[in-house]
Parts: C-alpha cells; sequence; structure tokens
C-alpha cells in the first residue's frame, strides 16, 4: 500500500517501522499489536503519513497517556516554537542535565562585529556557545550553509575575551542544535571543522531522542493532559521540562487547573519520568 509523506513524497506503508516507534513508546508487544491491527483496518491507498501518525497517536492515548506522551516527543519538541526562544532553553535544560553550567540569550563583542548567542556552556573549565536552528516544517533540514555561517561567527568570538561566567572568558567549542536533521555535507562540514552537531538523530547514540529517553528530559508540550494554550502558559513561566512540573505543582495551579486536573497531569508526569 502507497502512502504520502510530509513532503508529498510518495512511499510503501512500513509496518515494521510504525511497530518499532510504537514499541519505543514504553508500550507492550501485546498493546502494539493490537493498535497495528486497528491501523491496518482504517489506512487506505494515498493516506499521509500524518493521518497515520494521529490515529497511532490517539490508539495510544487510550490505553495510557505517558506513552501516547513519548510517541508524540518529536512533535512536542517543535511545539516549542515558533519562534526557537523556548527551544534554545529546552537545549540549555539539556546540558545543565548533564552538569554543565547554562546561560542563554546573551550579546558578546567579536573582532570584527557583535553577535547573539543562544546558548553557553561550560563544564570542566571548557566554555562552549551553542547556535540552535529551529525549523517549524517537519522536513526542513540544516544544510551545509548554517555550519559554514556559524563557523565564522565562532572565529570572530574566539578572538576575544568575554564577561561570560568570569570577566575573563575565552570561547574554545561550538555546538549547533536543530530540532530535525542536518544534511550530510552539513554533518561532514563539521566534522572537518571541528564544529559539535546536535539534532534529533545525530549523534548516533546520543542525540535529542537518547537524551530524553535516558535522563527523562522531556519537554512540557509532550504532556496529552495539558491543552496548547496551557503548556503555552507553562513555557512563559519558564516550566520547560515535565521533571519540573513534579516537583513543583503550584505552576499547575497557576495557569488555572483544578485539583482534579492538576492530579491527572502529574500522575501522566509521573509515569513519564518513571517516578513511580
Amino acid at each position: 500500500m502507497k502512502i504520502v509523506k510530509h513532503s508529498g513524497d510518495i512511499v510503501d506503508f512500513n509496518p515494521i517501522k510504525l511497530k518499532q516507534s510504537l514499541l519505543k513508546s514504553g508500550a507492550s508487544q501485546s498493546i502494539v499489536e493490537a493498535i497495528l491491527q486497528t491501523i491496518k483496518k482504517e489506512i487506505y491507498e494515498g493516506i499521509s503519513t500524518k493521518q497515520i501518525y494521529k490515529l497511532a497517536f490517539s490508539l495510544l492515548k487510550k490505553v495510557s497517556h505517558s506513552h501516547a506522551a513519548r510517541y508524540n516527543l518529536k512533535e512536542a519538541i517543535r511545539l516549542l516554537g515558533p519562534a526557537g526562544f523556548f527551544f534554545e532553553k529546552y537545549i540549555a535544560r539539556l546540558f545543565a542535565a548533564e552538569h554543565y553550567v547554562t546561560q542563554t540569550n546573551l550579546v558578546l563583542q567579536g573582532k570584527c562585529v557583535s553577535h547573539e548567542i543562544d546558548v553557553l556552556i561550560k563544564k570542566d573549565h571548557v566554555i562552549s556557545m551553542i547556535e540552535c536552528k529551529f525549523h517549524l516544517g517537519k522536513d526542513a533540514n540544516s544544510d551545509v550553509k548554517v555550519p559554514m555561517y556559524i563557523l565564522s561567527r565562532f572565529n570572530d568570538l574566539k578572538e576575544r575575551r568575554h564577561a561570560i561566567f568570569s570577566e575573563k572568558d575565552s570561547i574554545s567549542k561550538c555546538w549547533i542544535a536543530t530540532n530535525n536533521r542536518f544534511t550530510s555535507d552539513a554533518i561532514a562540514f563539521a566534522k572537518c571543522s571541528g564544529l559539535s552537531l546536535l539534532s534529533w538523530n545525530y549523534p548516533e547514540n546520543n542525540n535529542l531522542k537518547t537524551k530524553n529517553d535516558d535522563n527523562f528530559l522531556y519537554p512540557v508540550t509532550c504532556l496529552t493532559t495539558l491543552s496548547l494554550a496551557e503548556k503555552d502558559r507553562l513555557l512563559i513561566l519558564d516550566v520547560i521540562l515535565v521533571k519540573e512540573i513534579i516537583n513543583n505543582s503550584d505552576c499547575l495551579e497557576r495557569i488555572g487547573l483544578s485539583s482534579n486536573r492538576i492530579k491527572n497531569v502529574l500522575k501522566e508526569a509521573s509515569e513519564l519520568c518513571e517516578y513511580i
């Protein structure tokens, strides 16, 4: 059976790929098999991958909110847009969980011009800058022009000392983080130029997906028991990760949730982060 991808490309329906993504949500083998059987009955020639995803998400949500939230991770990261400001904060949180000291949104003077830097991190006396490339489009990739441009900014900044974590800090490393993917040329150029990359699927064993799953660093936008407006209110309150709700349920009161809904949100959050 032929299905239509987000890009418009027509491909064969791959139930094995869908099964693997459902299993990664934490759902049991029997639940996944039942969901697959339902989907196979309802899909048709020319159905979009978006429609298949929505159907799978809906079926998973009926079984477990936390499994659905985990399955929804990539879309949840996209919901940190549209401007990407909250994505930058989210990236800072990922590095903070790995014992980096972080700062966001600083303007630093380079040798030639000034630069607005998304995230700065420090660990073991090494200071790195992180430039975040946020894409709203699901099929938008960061091509080779991105690391080429950011390398020039890094070279301008590393020539000077800056008041970041102390009065005379130097930036010695550069990262580029994106919510989607890098093209093969972008990866090759970054490797050759000494830049570090972080995307949905790169590096293979330490990417956005694995960092989330390994350390339970899920953004609040993945929670299925909250509306989009409620998620936005939490982000404005600087509540970026689900973990931050578990130890600070007052924030749910501040956005106007009833005690019963707070209980439901905390249940999903605890299951998602395995606090039970």
